[in-house]
């Protein structure tokens, strides 16, 4: 009977399960090299690599890059990057994007004149399950960070496994409540998925967010990605079609969009008013996507 049970099993999950006896042994010496070989399956490479860090075995990404290495099941983004015939590591990969971030934003910062780490309070919106956030706390901490998502495990997933502040969002932007404002307010890849009807909506709301002299950092599709993907965009500058690599949210509320530079200038201007507007950048997250800062007026309400 044991004989046909292995024969039914992968390589992967005899090796997950030879690692798991290890472990129950004590031989966490054992149980690292042969989880280190399950974790090079795709089909267990996502358990492996728990067990791995969970243990602190030998081999973990925690050790090497000293945070929280820890990934959800349910995080679309690994999933993306587990399933790209490009990505031969997929957990390296994951985990080395979301550092590249941590360092493009902080050089957006610094072109004006606001340090990520002189940053009292930061906001990271549409947040997902940390593919960024672990990065954040790294160079933050906790106490400054919080995290929204509009999924409710991605948010209980942050705030369980890195200790960060989280509250979930809503489908429609004015159904947000900010518990209260913030002196940063990063929005990576969400205007990126927005159809129209909500775009301009997100853009204003999430300018509430943003304390007197406070910036909100956001991101779009521009020329470049519109170009790489063959997508025409209409007279207004704007392309939307409903798909995504997000399994949890409607493809309609959250697809994959593409705006011009006068698009997004001019929603600027109607939302925020254009002198809100103090620095963009081209292709500038992951050289793909445009990075737009904007300054709330320290005389101006929220």
């Amino acid at each position: 009977m044991t004989h046909t049970h292995d024969e039914a099993m992968s390589q992967g999950q005899l090796l997950l399960l030879e690692g798991q006896q290890l472990l129950a042994q004590g031989d966490r010496a054992g149980a690292a090299q042969v989880l280190a070989r399950a974790r090079d399956e795709r089909d267990t490479l996502l358990d492996a690599h728990a067990l791995i860090e969970g243990h602190g075995l030998g081999g973990s990404y925690s050790n090497i890059m000293g945070l929280d290495c820890t990934i959800s099941a349910q995080d679309d983004i690994f999933a993306f990057f587990a399933d790209h015939p490009s990505s031969r590591n997929p957990l390296r990969d994951y985990l080395a994007d979301g550092w590249r971030t941590l360092a493009e934003l902080m050089l957006l910062l610094e072109t004006v004149g606001q340090p990520l780490l002189a940053t009292p309070r930061v906001l990271e919106f549409a947040s997902g399950h940390g593919r960024f956030t672990r990065h954040l706390v790294k160079a933050l901490g906790t106490d400054r960070i919080a995290v929204s998502d509009v999924v409710p495990g991605a948010v209980e997933f942050a705030r369980n496994t890195f200790g960060v502040q989280g509250f979930v969002s809503a489908s429609r932007p004015e159904d947000v409540r900010w518990p209260q404002r913030y002196e940063l307010v990063f929005v990576l890849s969400l205007f990126s998925h927005l159809p129209r009807s909500t775009w301009g909506r997100w853009l204003a709301q999430l300018y509430q967010a943003v304390t007197p002299a406070g910036l909100l950092v956001f991101s779009t599709h521009g020329a470049k990605a519109a170009a790489y993907d063959n997508v025409q965009l209409d007279a207004e500058g704007f392309f939307f079609a409903p798909s995504s690599e997000s399994q949890a949210i409607d493809k309609n509320e959250y697809g994959t969009t593409f705006t011009s530079q006068d698009f997004v200038r001019a929603r600027i201007a109607e939302e925020c008013g254009a002198a809100s507007l103090v620095h963009s950048s081209a292709v500038h997250f992951w050289n793909h996507q445009d990075a737009w800062v904007l300054r709330k007026a320290a005389g101006e309400g929220t």
